[in-house]
């Protein structure tokens, strides 16, 4: 999925959140000073920005198939080289990084084993594929409580339970798929405390992922059901969970 929405919406959306991560998500690759390191679906620099907290800027590398988040990191990192590419198909040479971590992306890669795969070319033999995706399974996810709600409402509604990597056991799954080696599973989690209601509610009207775009979809009634069913259920919200597994290029 593209994520063509400004980097200021993404922030307030997702941002939020992804920066609570990035820390968990180094340290879970063994990010350390003297690694060239590559942060792939980075957004707009959540986890890039820890990247180059530990190694500097000119040793980090970040893509993105959205064209707002790559200029986003440009302006907010110096140094670091942003390209607009997709997982998929990266352009860089075969065994250049020491890491390659990917937070919040592989279940909207269009071929997630691919992905993981290209990622596992351009790192060096012994270096480490990390990634991290919500568990919106278990229903353990930011957006956890606008997809039961909109489920409560409208039956038909897709939420994003299904899409690969989102469930436990999925991600070790598709490292293994991808040819790494001494895979490794872990979880994260993240704090969950809004100053109101509509703090969290208002950046799902900015039409940022899934849940954004399904929001643009509804009439101005629909919304506003939506809107009061969710805050009847988000005292109950259980503390957000990413689900991780890295894996070691043979």
């Amino acid at each position: 999925m593209s994520f063509e929405v400004a980097a200021a919406a993404y922030d307030r959306f997702m941002g939020r959140y992804s920066r609570l991560l990035a820390s968990q998500m180094a340290d879970f690759a063994g990010v350390s000073a003297g690694q060239r390191v590559l942060d792939v679906g980075s957004g707009p620099g959540a986890l890039t920005a820890e990247l180059v907290r530990r190694v500097g800027a000119s040793a980090v590398a970040a893509v993105d198939p959205s064209a707002m988040f790559v200029d986003a990191v440009r302006e907010r990192l110096p140094g670091v080289k942003a390209e607009r590419e997709a997982a998929e198909a990266l352009s860089f040479a075969d065994g250049v990084f020491d890491a390659a971590l990917a937070q919040l992306v592989v279940h909207f890669m269009a071929d997630p084993v691919g992905g993981l795969g290209e990622m596992a070319r351009v790192t060096a033999a012994g270096g480490v594929v990390a990634a991290c995706v919500w568990d919106h399974a278990g229903e353990r996810s930011p957006v956890a409580v606008f997809w039961r709600a909109a489920r409560e409402l409208d039956p038909g509604a897709r939420d994003e339970s299904g899409l690969p990597g989102a469930r436990e056991g999925d991600l070790p799954h598709l490292l293994r798929r991808a040819g790494l080696r001494r895979v490794v599973a872990s979880e994260f989690d993240v704090p969950f405390a809004h100053a109101s209601f509509q703090e969290w509610w208002e950046p799902f009207t900015l039409g940022v992922g899934p849940a954004g775009q399904y929001l643009t979809q509804l009439s101005d009634d629909a919304v506003a059901r939506l809107r009061e069913r969710c805050r009847a259920l988000l005292p109950s919200a259980a503390r957000p969970v990413a689900w991780a597994a890295r894996g070691v290029v043979a």
